[in-house]
């Protein structure tokens, strides 16, 4: 990735939740076997609560964080941003006051712009295909600029990849200190293979999601190349070969740090040596993105998925029916489980893992199903909340 010169916090000058949250040697072994994941995240972590980040206050970000932590049942991940706010106490509105004292976290806002950051923030985490360009329009009628509002979506976004991460690896401690009790969980069996389908490369539309090619409009405008910044020049050329000419990379590219950041974890979830096939993690990404109702991204990694396993019979089954996906006990272990982590992260426990386990999983590679489900939480809100999917 290319490096910027711009003076920034570093990953030092923060406290990672993750490392207070997720504690034991058991937890701590499992991070270990992908620390360039754990580092990454941590890398973003500074990049979207840097004090210094201009736009958003620093209060609005980790109310807005502690609303979607909150609303997502990680009461731990809710705590650390709640408790991150409250030395910002004599520095906030009444309006901030109040969000930061309610017990709830859909408590309403006399301030037209925290309310429509917290209504967004609120929006994403509940219903993220529910979201359109209107809702767009109402952060720019209270006040919020193009990269305001790249760095409420990314940071929306990013909350929803650490609460399926938490919940994920969480679940992992815990299956290790009940397998010595419980043992191997029994493994449903394997689906049929679905039967006349187009041959791998051929075109499947079903239910509105398809395996062709789509483009992606913004919603608001992009960064204009002729007057960008070096800065966000290099962040683009580091980032895809073609996001020049890509609407999500020149919109994103309004806050390049977070940009950069969110390149280099989502890099090292998806191309990582080893563990789960790479295959399978785009399989998991198709599922995640069709429980989340991201046509675009649906499309992308279905596309993979057929490219590396020279088969698209599983796509056929996720589109119509991801519950009942999977042409094997593998496969549909796999799928069921990256469908519960999306669905409900406070839900997700060892039970799904030792189903994994007795599906053959190692440990790794369920810890690299965790990583990918986790991050097409990030990625699906992003497409689905700041441009919409074109169909050729």
């Amino acid at each position: 990735m290319t490096q910027t010169t711009t003076t920034t916090t570093t990953t030092s000058d923060i406290r990672d939740p993750l490392s207070d949250i997720l504690q034991g040697d058991a937890v701590q072994a499992l991070r270990q076997q992908r620390e360039k994941v754990a580092n990454a995240t941590l890398g973003s972590q500074a990049a979207i609560f840097d004090p210094r980040l201009p736009g958003l206050t620093l209060a609005e970000r980790l109310l807005a964080a502690w609303t979607v932590a909150g609303l997502s049942g990680s009461v731990e991940l809710a705590a650390h941003y709640r408790a991150q706010a409250l030395p910002l106490r004599p520095t906030l509105s009444a309006q901030e006051q109040g969000v930061l004292d309610s017990p709830g976290f859909s408590v309403s806002s006399g301030s037209p712009r925290l309310a429509a950051i917290l209504d967004f923030s609120r929006a994403l985490t509940r219903r993220p295909a529910d979201s359109d360009r209107a809702a767009l329009l109402r952060l720019r009628d209270a006040g919020l600029a193009e990269a305001d509002v790249v760095t409420l979506a990314q940071l929306i976004a990013f909350i929803t990849y650490q609460v399926r991460l938490v919940a994920g690896v969480q679940a992992m401690g815990k299956a290790v200190e009940l397998a010595d009790r419980v043992g191997s969980w029994p493994a449903e069996a394997g689906a049929a293979p679905a039967g006349g389908l187009p041959l791998p490369g051929g075109t499947i539309r079903i239910q509105g999601y398809t395996n062709e090619s789509l483009g992606w409009k913004a919603w608001l405008p992009v960064v204009d190349l002729e007057h960008a910044t070096p800065e966000q020049l290099a962040v683009l050329d580091a980032s895809h070969p073609k996001a020049r000419t890509s609407d999500y990379y020149r919109f994103l590219v309004h806050q390049p740090r977070i940009l950069q950041e969110r390149s280099v974890i989502f890099n090292a979830i998806m191309y990582a040596p080893g563990g789960l096939s790479r295959a399978e993690r785009e399989l998991a990404s198709v599922v995640v993105s069709r429980v989340n109702g991201c046509v675009y991204c649906a499309s992308v990694h279905a596309q993979r998925f057929e490219q590396l396993a020279k088969r698209n019979d599983a796509v056929h089954q996720v589109f119509t029916d991801p519950l009942g996906a999977g042409t094997s006990v593998r496969e549909r272990a796999l799928v069921r489980a990256s469908v519960d982590l999306t669905r409900d992260p406070a839900g997700f426990g060892a039970a799904q893992v030792q189903s994994l386990r007795a599906a053959k999983l190692s440990d790794l590679e369920i810890l690299d199903l965790v990583h990918a489900v986790a991050v097409f939480a990030w990625a699906n809100r992003l497409m689905l909340n700041l441009g919409e999917a074109v169909f050729p």
